[in-house]
């Protein structure tokens, strides 16, 4: 399947980029970015062509692959999707609701495949540890920690990126611990309460329609040597913790490509599709509004 990736920036470089041209199935046939001369140099690095426009990109390929800002890439994907190109797009899916809930209906009138790359659900040990824990009833509650550094670091190539700037940890890495609760715990019925810590972190209660309340922990402004992450489940089956480490964005980017692949061969969509993107958003939307609401 030909593939263009829209981006350019170091997530693209790192992760998108690497990730098909390596894929066996997939062909890296163009790369279009909102600098020119950075498209040309990663298209030169990958050995694919340059496009300096994005609907002469999209009318040569089948699929897109996403390494933009948010709202940058809602309206993209809102294009492509119009255009009949499968979608493998980066969390969040968009900084509002009204984006993502455009490009979820782009993608089922469009009757595309889609798949949201949260990076922890394509690691082959924690995607089979939620399965497991979603088979497993009584659970009591869960606590989840995603704790980066980007801000405090010194040397994250994200640190300066503007929309981590504005949104914080809440829509970086928030994404990330709900892509792994609500599979286990049900959806989110209600954001109970929700309350700013240290520099962008924010604390969230959740409760689930299971009955379970999960608490959050979100910040990239913890110290270096407090990083990490940390995801616990407590109930009848007792005490389950989400398995540490992975092989890498590379490796779990080309899995969620091969889940792309597998959406279009079966028509069949993917759990981590533009719908689950639309819901996190909204759950991430009703966070952020409460959180303006405690600081009026």
């Amino acid at each position: 399947m030909r593939i263009g990736l829209l981006g350019t920036g170091p997530w693209a470089r790192m992760a998108h980029a690497p990730a098909l041209e390596a894929h066996p199935e997939l062909d890296l046939a163009g790369v279009w970015g909102r600098r020119p001369d950075a498209a040309k140099e990663l298209a030169s690095l990958h050995g694919t062509r340059a496009y300096d426009d994005v609907d002469a990109l999209l009318e040569d390929v089948d699929a897109v692959t996403v390494a933009l800002p948010p709202g940058v890439q809602a309206d993209l994907a809102v294009r492509a999707a119009r255009a009949g190109r499968h979608l493998l797009l980066d969390k969040p899916l968009a900084p509002t609701v009204a984006q993502a809930r455009a490009v979820a209906e782009a993608v089922r009138e469009a009757q595309v495949a889609s798949v949201v790359f949260f990076t922890t659900r394509f690691q082959p040990e924690a995607e089979l540890w939620i399965a497991e824990q979603a088979a497993e009833e009584g659970w009591f509650t869960a606590r989840a920690q995603w704790l980066g550094a980007v801000f405090s670091g010194g040397d994250s190539p994200f640190a300066q990126s503007p929309w981590r700037r504005e949104k914080g940890a809440l829509w970086d890495v928030g994404p990330h611990a709900l892509s792994v609760l609500l599979p286990v715990l049900g959806d989110a019925v209600r954001v109970a309460s929700v309350a700013h810590g240290p520099g962008d972190t924010a604390h969230l209660v959740v409760e689930h329609e299971g009955g379970a309340f999960s608490s959050l922990i979100l910040s990239l402004t913890a110290p270096v040597a407090a990083a990490g992450t940390d995801v616990e489940l407590r109930g009848a089956a007792g005490v389950a913790r989400l398995p540490h480490g992975g092989d890498g964005p590379v490796r779990a980017l080309s899995r969620a490509g091969d889940a792309l692949l597998a959406a279009v061969r079966s028509g069949r969509p993917h759990p981590c599709d533009a719908a689950f993107g639309l819901r996190v958003t909204e759950i991430l939307a009703e966070a952020e509004a409460m959180l303006g609401a405690n600081e009026d």
